[in-house]
């Protein structure tokens, strides 16, 4: 494994990150600006900065939470192509996949489109398989549809010679620990791991023991997790079942929170 302490350097200078909640980067906050967060893309900018040879990194994020595979390739790609990236990485499709209904082969068609979109650019591209969701409650019935899903971004990845972030083998991030309280996105230890599986696809030098499991947690009492799935169910599942009947989204009233190419340095 490469020496992160000597990485090597790499060909980009103009990353774009284009997704929904999980691109934007929740639940990982940032101390520095309150309501914001940070998330496995900026870090990975963080990281591509410091390995540019003293070259400027510039990098823009325009993921939204809550946002449909829709607006990822449409809006969000338009934006994203006028900045003339040389990567853009591209996670999309997975608010879809939560519908009641869902066309799995459509949001791979969808996404195939937006791969070769940017390809033909000459454009690098970074995709994301869903994890594994077997023995994660009831998010354990997604666990057909993410295999699906996951299938169809390696063959897409194949076609047109793009990198995959591939969450479904990752051994660290079944460990509850590495999700948030809201047990959908990654907490902040999590998306530390992704951000080094991200440079384990793009062919950079990783962190020694990144995918190693975290020691064992003790055992919770069950009246604790009843407890805890209560409250799971009031603080997030509510809300979300809310907002479906409602047509309302997290992201109604967010904006990208980097809407335009920045220098980025290592942080």
């Amino acid at each position: 494994m490469t020496d992160p302490t000597t990485p090597a350097e790499h060909p980009w200078r103009r990353y774009v990150a284009i997704g929904d909640s999980f691109t934007e980067g929740m639940v990982d906050t940032d101390p520095r600006h309150e309501g914001r967060f940070i998330g496995w893309a900026d870090r990975l900018a963080a990281e591509l900065a410091g390995r540019t040879g003293g070259e400027e990194l510039h990098y823009a994020n325009l993921a939204i939470r809550g946002r449909k595979l829709d607006d990822i390739v449409g809006r969000q790609l338009d934006e994203a192509m006028t900045m003339a990236p040389d990567l853009v990485s591209i996670v999309g499709g997975g608010n879809d996949i939560l519908r009641p209904r869902v066309d799995l082969d459509a949001i791979a068609a969808r996404l195939e489109e937006a791969v070769a979109r940017i390809r033909a650019t000459g454009a690098d591209v970074l995709l994301a398989t869903p994890t594994d969701p077997r023995g994660a409650g009831l998010f354990s019935a997604l666990r057909t549809r993410h295999a699906v899903h996951t299938a169809n971004l390696y063959t897409i990845a194949s076609r047109h010679r793009a990198h995959v972030l591939g969450l479904w083998g990752m051994q660290s991030m079944r460990d509850p620990r590495m999700w948030g309280e809201d047990r959908i996105h990654p907490s902040t230890e999590g998306h530390q791991r992704l951000t080094q599986a991200a440079l384990a696809a793009l062919g950079l030098g990783t962190r020694e023991g990144w995918d190693e499991r975290l020691p064992a947690a003790p055992p919770v009492p069950a009246a604790q997790r009843r407890a805890e799935r209560a409250r799971w169910a009031v603080s997030y599942a509510g809300p979300w079942v809310q907002r479906r009947l409602t047509g309302r989204s997290s992201g109604d009233s967010v904006t990208a929170k980097i809407g335009r190419p920045t220098p980025f340095g290592p942080q």
